[in-house]
């Protein structure tokens, strides 16, 4: 089913900034709504089983900026929650953030806690943010979207705990609702001999998609870094309003992504398609009403992709590339230079920590990639240099829907060839650049005539004839001589981190069926 525009000329649009498209859409487009009818309960809606196809679901959005003012009249008993994914707070040891979704406003939504799945005795409080997307005359009806979050603090450090989300009417500690109470556990108070992170970005829903999903889960992984460009709920992803939105989306991925969210800290940041224009004016509204994530010393409320947390001896630090990026400038310098002048920071901060052996950075757009978006000059100009100072050991992104591999660069230049299998140091070699975008979203190719090359199926080392984007918006063409592995399919990243008195990152990249396309390790003094 085709999505309707927005309804603002295209040639408008693109000489907009995201805070002029948000202006201008909050002035032009209605902001009537429609209420949700009885009708909701027979058609799966308290569920949260709108159909894909439903009208309701297709819109463009915005926010009412906080707790909703009212609730529904419908019985809480019938309101089921779904969508529930977690994040770490700030300190990965002792704070977590549960979020869920449901399909109407709910009375006094909270979560309940406990150290065994049937004495849940703790009881927080959860806050409601809600969605409004507006009603386009004789195109789609209005949608109303619910996101809460509790705050769990004071945890103990590597502790399994057990939860379920609740409201008035629906308890989860009732033998009624007690299949809903999942778990998860908090971080270690020292860095364990080893542990498990996984990573992909450019996920939207998909068969493909859940089986990633699947597949990582198997990982047991303690975190999972998603890179950006998260449901595609805006396919189109230029920051326009000439850009579709289907604001459905949403509850199709969340529910999608609960069955390992629920028990997996879903770490994301932002990506060119995250970017929603009527939510707020930079774009972000809708990403702060479906994420709580860390509050680590950036403005959270400004900029929700950006944070950094530590987890064992690997800090993580997750950007808003789209502040910084060439080729998509919808909001190109948004921060003004602050998160560029807090990452230095931040870098600075974790490199001098004597727990910390590993500085991990993830963000969407890319450093280094020959695929279709290539790589993004931006980036390049304003956070490359930051990264070598403070010696990163490992750069993540996604945005090309490939899995793409660097050898070490130092300088612009391959610092040492990174074969399958090899091993590298970053304050000798320089740092690998992973693209890591095959998370669920139809795929991309390489430039005509590359071969792919990855475990198993090694081409020939040539350089790659590629470009990147200029800060004009113009493509300059280079030569790849640093893509060592190109694979065309599903995967993710399954990164095996150790400690100890030689301490080292396990990079593998697996396919969605779950067989090997790439591995190298990372060690500090090899």
């Amino acid at each position: 089913m085709e999505i309707p525009h927005f309804g603002i000329p295209p040639e408008l649009a693109g000489r907009m900034s995201m805070a002029e498209q948000h202006e201008y859409l909050r002035t032009r487009l209605s902001r009537r709504r429609t209420l949700v009818t009885a009708g909701a309960v027979a058609s799966g809606l308290l569920t949260g089983c709108s159909g894909s196809g439903s009208r309701s679901g297709q819109a463009g959005a915005t926010a009412t900026g906080g707790p909703s003012p009212s609730t529904s009249k419908a019985p809480g008993s019938l309101i089921t929650p779904f969508g529930r994914h977690l994040a770490f707070g700030a300190d990965p040891r002792t704070q977590m953030r549960i979020s869920w979704q449901v399909p109407l406003a709910v009375r006094k939504p909270y979560v309940r806690v406990g150290l065994r799945p049937d004495d849940l005795g703790r009881k927080i409080e959860a806050e409601l943010r809600d969605l409004h997307t507006p009603a386009l005359k004789g195109v789609r009806a209005a949608v109303e979207q619910y996101y809460l979050h509790a705050a769990l603090d004071g945890l103990r450090p590597d502790t399994t705990y057990y939860y379920g989300v609740g409201h008035e009417g629906f308890d989860p500690a009732s033998p009624r609702h007690r299949s809903t109470v999942t778990s998860f556990r908090t971080a270690p108070a020292r860095p364990p001999e080893r542990f498990v992170f996984t990573a992909f970005g450019d996920q939207g829903v998909s068969d493909e998609a859940a089986l990633n999903d699947r597949t990582l889960l198997r990982r047991e992984p303690a975190f999972h870094l998603h890179a950006g460009d998260i449901c595609y709920a805006d396919p189109t992803g230029k920051g326009k309003e000439s850009d579709v939105f289907d604001a459905g989306q949403w509850d199709r991925f969340l529910k999608q992504t609960e069955p390992v969210a629920r028990s997996v800290p879903w770490m994301v940041t932002t990506g060119n398609h995250d970017m929603e224009a009527w939510y707020s004016p930079d774009g972000y509204g809708g990403q702060l009403a479906r994420f709580s994530l860390p509050d680590s010393g950036f403005d959270a409320r400004t900029a929700p992709g950006v944070y950094a947390f530590t987890y064992g001896n690997v800090g993580v630090v997750a950007l808003d590339a789209n502040d910084v990026s060439y080729e998509i400038p919808a909001n190109f310098g948004y921060t003004e230079g602050r998160q560029t002048k807090w990452l230095d920071g931040k870098l600075g901060e974790l490199r001098s920590s004597k727990e910390v052996d590993f500085i991990v950075v993830f963000f969407h757009h890319c450093a280094y990639s020959t695929s279709t978006h290539a790589s993004d000059g931006g980036v390049r100009a304003e956070w490359l240099p930051l990264f070598a100072r403070h010696e990163v050991d490992l750069v993540i992104n996604g945005h090309n829907h490939v899995y793409e591999r660097t050898d070490a660069i130092r300088g612009g230049e391959v610092g040492r060839p990174v074969p399958v299998g090899g091993t590298t140091d970053p304050r000798r070699d320089g740092i690998v650049y992973v693209t890591a975008g095959g998370g669920g979203k139809e795929l991309y190719g390489f430039p005509d005539g590359v071969k792919e090359s990855y475990e198993g199926n090694a081409a020939g080392h040539e350089p790659v004839s590629t470009f990147r984007w200029t800060k004009s918006r113009d493509t300059k063409a280079e030569s790849a001589p640093w893509s060592r592995v190109r694979y065309r399919g599903f995967s993710f990243l399954s990164v095996e981190a150790e400690s100890g008195s030689r301490p080292k990152l396990t990079v593998s990249a697996l396919a969605s069926s779950g067989a090997r396309i790439d591995r190298f390790e990372v060690r500090r003094g090899a």
